[in-house]
This record gives C-alpha cells, sequence and structure tokens, in this order.
C-alpha cells in the first residue's frame, strides 16, 4: 500500500493518490469521514498487474481518518501519517495530514 500526496500551486488543494496491491481482491475503497466512510463514493480501479489505484481531492491544511474496505474488510494504511482510536467504531483508523 502506498500514499502519495501532490499539492496544487492554483489551488488550495492537495491530490492524494491511493495505491493498494490487492491481486486477489475484486473490490478495494477508500472509505473516511471525508465521505461519510460510504463504499461506493471513492472506489480504486484494478489495473492489469492487480493493483487498484485511485486519486481523490483533499482540502489543504486538514486532518482526516480513513481505512480501505478490501473485499468487505477494513484495512489501515502502513504509509498514512499516524492512528487515531476511534470510540464509535472501537479500532484505530489511518491518518491523512494535509
Amino acid at each position: 500500500m502506498a500514499i502519495t500526496k501532490q499539492y496544487l500551486k492554483t489551488k488550495p488543494i492537495c491530490k492524494v493518490t491511493f495505491t493498494v496491491a490487492a491481486k486477489e481482491a475484486k473490490k478495494v475503497a477508500v472509505v473516511g469521514d471525508f465521505n461519510n466512510w460510504d463504499p461506493k463514493a471513492n472506489t480504486l480501479k484494478k489495473l492489469k498487474n492487480g493493483t487498484f489505484k485511485g486519486a481523490i481531492n483533499f482540502p489543504k491544511d486538514t486532518s482526516t481518518e480513513f481505512k480501505y474496505l478490501i473485499d468487505e474488510q477494513f484495512v489501515n494504511e502502513e504509509d498514512g501519517d499516524g492512528l487515531q482510536w476511534n470510540d464509535y467504531a472501537g479500532t484505530e483508523n489511518s491518518v491523512l495530514k494535509l
């Protein structure tokens, strides 16, 4: 798994590209507080090599909690900017600091 951040010069936006190596998976989505944890909002595209990839624009100078939903299993991002405990879910979520 990997995250790439690209700050745009002309807008207060950071384009974040998510890459997930999950060859056996059928579906991967990025869910978080930015999309109300909706698994249909940010589905990643499966490439020919079995990697899932997609980009989401976030406002600069913000922080957001997220996870990957890989075939209905929640997975944290190892390369995130940290982990944050979430009382509602009873688990830690990955954090993006932009």
